[in-house]
């Protein structure tokens, strides 16, 4: 694994980057001697400092785990990465991760969410993450609704200079364009996997092939989609800003 560099991105002592991703510090050190993180790079007075791409890595660990994976288990996914991964490709991998799992929400308070972001908070930064779907306002102040497998990405997104708008903007394209796949895609799966399902008087090898496509059906069209939209955006960003 490579170690990380300032030209990654943002640099964190071993406290830093436990508060940063919700962690202890104990948690970070036990995950650099099982090989799950990388070493950090040795400064001077020998503090380690830790970038962008351990606090990547330690997100997909985390989310890995809450799937129910084993150590042993996340050991193996990781192996199975490419050693060069960015810190915004392993966030790929947690987004495409949480998707996994069903939708879930937690309340929580002001104090909590600014821990667990690792920041103050203005009003600005609430409405921005509100916008982006990381959160929604309650009846009761400083309470919050919160998709806990957004806020990381959330926060990072606060720093980016995009106007609030711009935000809702984006957010009621891809939603709208993200409903259209949905709806075709299971009048697709309605009509030729349930159909012929009905069609066949409900037999057994048919029911069981049917019932493992639908367990498997949500991470593949899901990773189906997020490539198709990371290339297609790659290609139309390089036409956009291509030069003259």
């Amino acid at each position: 694994m490579e170690q990380a560099s300032e030209a990654q991105g943002a640099v964190y002592t071993v406290d830093e980057l436990a508060a940063r991703a919700g962690v202890t510090v104990r948690t970070v050190r036990f995950y650099g001697t099982r090989g799950l993180l990388p070493p950090p790079v040795i400064g001077a007075r020998r503090v380690g400092h830790y970038g962008q791409d351990h606090l990547s890595r330690l997100a997909l660990i985390e989310e890995l785990q809450r799937q129910g994976m084993t150590l042993a288990a996340i050991e193996r996914y990781l192996e199975q990465l490419p050693p060069d991964l960015s810190a915004q490709d392993l966030a790929i991998h947690r987004a495409l991760v949480a998707s996994w799992a069903p939708e879930s929400a937690e309340s929580i308070t002001r104090r909590e969410l600014e821990r667990r972001a690792g920041r103050e908070l203005t009003e600005r930064d609430v409405d921005r993450l509100a916008a982006m779907g990381v959160l929604d306002r309650t009846a009761e102040d400083d309470t919050f609704r919160l998709d806990g497998a957004l806020l990381r990405l959330g926060v990072e997104l606060l720093d980016v200079p995009i106007e609030h708008e711009t935000i809702l903007a984006s957010r009621t394209v891809l939603l709208e364009h993200a409903r259209a796949a949905a709806q075709e895609l299971s009048r697709l799966f309605r009509d030729e996997v349930w159909g012929p399902y009905r069609e066949s008087g409900e037999d057994p090898d048919h029911l069981s092939a049917m019932r493992s496509l639908s367990a498997h059906m949500q991470p593949m069209v899901v990773q189906a989609l997020l490539t198709a939209f990371q290339r297609s955006l790659s290609e139309e960003l390089r036409t956009a800003f291509r030069r003259p």
